[in-house]
């Protein structure tokens, strides 16, 4: 049955996330290491670390990983957007949060120095903001795409934070008929209601519509459970297990077309 809509994840489905976050972590651990003499990878692996365990220590943890909001987004968020009062929150604690993060990595690695954890923490997000990056092949398909089918943009994260990456690239958005982002709507992927909200806003049912994502427990178990075909982009040939599995697995944006008719 030739399908109506195409729902996408954004953050390394669209958006070549994981590149801009690892080059902010290269460029901001390799001016620790000129200023210290440290090694920048294992600064890295620090900080990494020591931000999981900041991040899984606060009170918004609970909340941050129902909307989908991972600790290194936390390293160059500013949570000033969102309703919840856990956004306020998020908002008070990330000053903190992103200084104690590197502070405690220099600190693993022997480098008592506060000062520096600071330059770092402000260094990291500036990094960050210098790199939208795309994959290459993501204009070309939503070109094929747009005009012949609905399109809507479905993306766990901060509303503002989301909303920064997007007017990063501002060419992405104007593609899409709509934009639902988990932190507006106040539950994120995998959970249900998220997805029939989006079908809503489509005016389709699930059998109409297909999501294409990176992430197995979200993207493609969220579609799985109200019964739409999913497509998993599996870019870098991870495997997995028979726990969750995607309708259709595919390499490139590229092999998509063929499976909406």
């Amino acid at each position: 049955m030739a399908k109506k809509a195409v729902l996408f994840d954004l953050d390394d489905t669209l958006l070549w996330d994981d590149r801009s976050v690892q080059e902010a972590f290269d460029a901001t651990c390799e001016a620790a290491a000129a200023k210290t003499g440290i090694d920048a990878k294992k600064l890295e692996e620090a900080v990494r670390h020591e931000a999981r365990e900041l991040y899984a220590s606060y009170e918004t943890f609970p909340f941050t990983k129902m909307i989908g909001i991972n600790p290194f987004e936390g390293l160059w968020a500013n949570f000033k957007e969102g309703e919840q009062e856990e956004f306020r929150k998020l908002e008070a604690l990330a000053p903190n949060y992103r200084r104690e993060a590197w502070t405690r990595g220099l600190k693993a690695l022997g480098v008592d120095d506060p000062a520096l954890g600071q330059e770092l923490a402000e260094q990291f997000p500036a990094e960050r903001r210098k790199r939208p990056y795309v994959y290459e092949e993501t204009f070309e398909v939503l070109k094929k795409l747009k005009g012949n089918y609905k399109l809507l943009l479905l993306t766990n994260g901060s509303p503002d934070l989301q909303q920064e990456k997007l007017d990063g690239v501002p060419d992405l958005a104007p593609y899409f008929d709509h934009i639902i982002i988990s932190g507006t709507f106040g539950q994120g992927k995998p959970a249900a209601p998220i997805f029939k909200h989006a079908l809503e806003r489509l005016g389709i049912e699930p059998e109409d519509g297909i999501m294409v994502g990176d992430k197995l427990t979200t993207d493609i178990l969220g579609s799985n459970t109200i019964g739409m075909t999913s497509v998993w982009i599996n870019r870098h040939g991870a495997t997995r297990t028979d726990e969750i599995i995607p309708s259709h697995e595919i390499k490139h944006l590229e092999e998509l077309l063929p499976l909406l008719v």
